[in-house]
């Protein structure tokens, strides 16, 4: 579960497994998804040895990493001979703060256990050098699938240098988006709009169509968070981008207007620091997606509501499949019943699929 409040000292000490305590470690780290990007969300615990408890989260975009917040938690004293339980590799370079490494090295610590390495050229297995160099214990690999879905974004910018592309659509059971007169609003009730307002929330960018700043003039801004993410410290509202041009009155600006190939927009995006961008459509600017095989991350919320007929918009323009031989194909990795009876569903591409 999430941790809420200060992160202060517990002497509970029943869960006393490297996986327990990797739980732990990503319950922090869920704490403050919100507000480090570009930086990595990322959780630590220290136990120390008489079996306190200490934990830390990185502090937004500018303050020191898990690690240090964990370690200054704890004291000098108590974090000698620690062993210290962290989500991502800790850091080797000097950036914004000190190298974690090093820290944990100067503090005494006895043993690190690390959910996942840090595919950043910065780091990329160097931290976990200078541990075992120095003479600390270092386990790799604990809760690594749940680490790395917690850290998908941050781990596909680092790795492919372009942001982690999320297709937001929401339709009715029958897989519509608006009705034959062209009114779309409000197919899904108000908790599935409060979660995607929390998906714009974890995203450094969102986009639209010129069509749909057109038709909806919308604001692209984060409002309506659910709890407990609405007590919760975020960075500023995302980026706002049109593929086209928008009206000089849109609510919508300020805003990037771009044309041209996708994937020199996510070229130029990640470059900038984007780590995670959100399309939130319309149906044509999903399909150019989708086709290009540039999402990385569906999400769908469905209304449990039916349009009846084939007049009605789909989530995509034009052709799709022409054989059951080339249909799509995703993995489903959440399922997820939402108030008012919606339900969101996150898929990712199969192996080996490709879209038509």
């Amino acid at each position: 579960m999430p941790i809420d409040g200060p992160l202060t000292a517990v002497t509970d000490v029943t869960d006393v497994t490297d996986e327990a305590f990797m739980d732990r470690a990503m319950a922090a780290a869920a704490t403050v998804r919100l507000a480090t990007s570009p930086r990595p969300w990322v959780g630590a615990v220290l136990v120390t040895a008489g079996g306190e408890r200490f934990e830390g989260a990185t502090d937004g975009q500018t303050g020191p990493h898990a690690e240090v917040v964990a370690l200054r938690a704890a004291g000098s004293q108590r974090a000698h001979g620690a062993t210290v339980v962290c989500t991502l590799e800790p850091c080797s370079h000097w950036g914004r703060t000190p190298p974690c490494a090093d820290a944990l090295v100067e503090a005494g610590v006895r043993r690190v256990v690390v959910g996942t390495t840090d595919p950043d050229p910065k780091v990329a297995g160097t931290g976990i050098r200078r541990l075992r160099e120095a003479g600390v214990e270092v386990t790799v690999g604990v809760r690594a699938a749940e680490v790395e879905a917690q850290l998908a974004a941050y781990l596909h910018h680092r790795r492919s240098g372009r942001p982690y592309v999320v297709l937001k659509l929401a339709a009715t059971l029958d897989g519509r988006t608006a009705a034959p007169d062209g009114s779309s609003r409000w197919i899904t009730g108000p908790a599935a709009r409060a979660d995607a307002h929390l998906l714009r929330a974890e995203s450094d960018a969102v986009l639209v169509g010129a069509g749909t700043v057109r038709a909806d003039d919308p604001a692209l801004t984060v409002r309506d968070l659910p709890p407990p993410w609405d007590a919760r410290p975020r960075k500023t509202d995302p980026l706002r981008v049109v593929l086209g041009h928008a009206a000089p009155g849109a609510r919508i600006h300020p805003c990037l207007e771009r044309v041209g190939p996708l994937p020199d927009l996510l070229d130029e995006l990640g470059g900038s620091g984007c780590v995670q961008l959100l399309v939130e459509g319309g149906a044509r600017v999903a399909a150019e997606f989708h086709r290009s095989g540039l999402v990385d991350r569906y999400v769908l919320y469905l209304a449990p509501a039916l349009f009846g007929g084939d007049d009605a918009p789909g989530l995509f323009t034009g052709p799709g499949a022409a054989t059951i031989g080339d249909l799509w194909r995703g993995r489903l990795v959440d399922l997820r019943r939402l108030g008012g009876g919606d339900v969101r569903v996150d898929l990712v591409p199969a192996e080996g699929s490709s879209p038509t």
